[in-house]
């Protein structure tokens, strides 16, 4: 269980980022939701996430910004104390073969998925590092596992996410702070809502499905709680299969 335990979600207004901060809050957890733009949806989840008896804040914020998210981070501390759990889910896509890819679009993909990352990292490490404990919990994907034709710069800024992981939780864990990266494959999201389970994908997904951002969810909950202590610098698939 998450009671007293103050989680923070970015990209957290919908698909995967509203169902983590929803499980997180049914475990106890105060959630602070981090979203672009859509305030509304990000209300709605605060909301929901009220409803289970817990507070929770939403915060706008550019996660691509090193300033901006540092101010964020503070305004968090200010309001909830602290912060114990960092969930970096924010992510955009802008698709498109290497060979007609804008720099614009390699850019801000990598900027927004892997500075991001990078940004609320290195503002929740300190508050980590001072109370001895932390949990940080990155959402890769498989595409930075095995790569993706037309996603050279979403594929890259995931693979970058594993390396960064990986040596987050070797610089952290003498501090007690675990550091680790999910890499879900195609789950039900605005981003997949092109994909039906007629498609032609679905043949390299041996459990012939989709998954669910419950499912996600769930995995992130499993490693921001005490039983997951001694797992550190791991990705772990979420994918069907798709990876093996």
């Amino acid at each position: 269980m998450l009671q007293g335990k103050i989680a923070v979600i970015t990209g957290g207004s919908r698909g995967i980022g509203r169902a983590v901060a929803l499980r997180l809050a049914s475990l106890g957890a105060d959630i602070a939701i981090i979203y672009a733009g859509n305030e509304k949806k990000a209300e709605e989840v605060c909301e929901a996430a009220r409803q289970l008896g817990v507070r929770a804040s939403a915060y706008q914020c550019n996660v691509a910004d090193f300033e901006v998210s540092a101010q964020t981070i503070a305004a968090i501390k200010k309001d909830f104390g602290t912060v114990n759990i960092l969930v970096n889910n924010a992510g955009i896509t802008k698709d498109g073969l290497i060979l007609t890819m804008k720099e614009e679009a390699y850019d801000s993909v990598i900027d927004t998925n892997l500075k991001g990352t990078f940004n609320m990292i290195r503002h929740c490490a300190p508050l980590f590092v001072k109370q001895r404990s932390g949990k940080i919990i990155n959402i890769s994907s498989v595409a930075g596992v095995m790569g993706n034709a037309g996603q050279t710069n979403y594929a890259a800024s995931k693979a970058g996410i594993i390396g960064l992981t990986k040596s987050v939780a070797k610089e952290l864990a003498a501090r007690n702070v675990c550091c680790n990266a999910i890499a879900p494959g195609f789950i039900e999201t605005d981003m997949t809502e092109a994909i039906d389970e007629c498609n032609e994908l679905m043949k390299y997904i041996p459990l012939k499905r989709m998954g669910k951002p419950e499912e996600v969810a769930e995995l992130v909950a499993f490693l921001a709680q005490d039983a997951a202590n001694y797992i550190t610098g791991e990705v772990i698939r979420i994918d069907g299969g798709m990876a093996m």
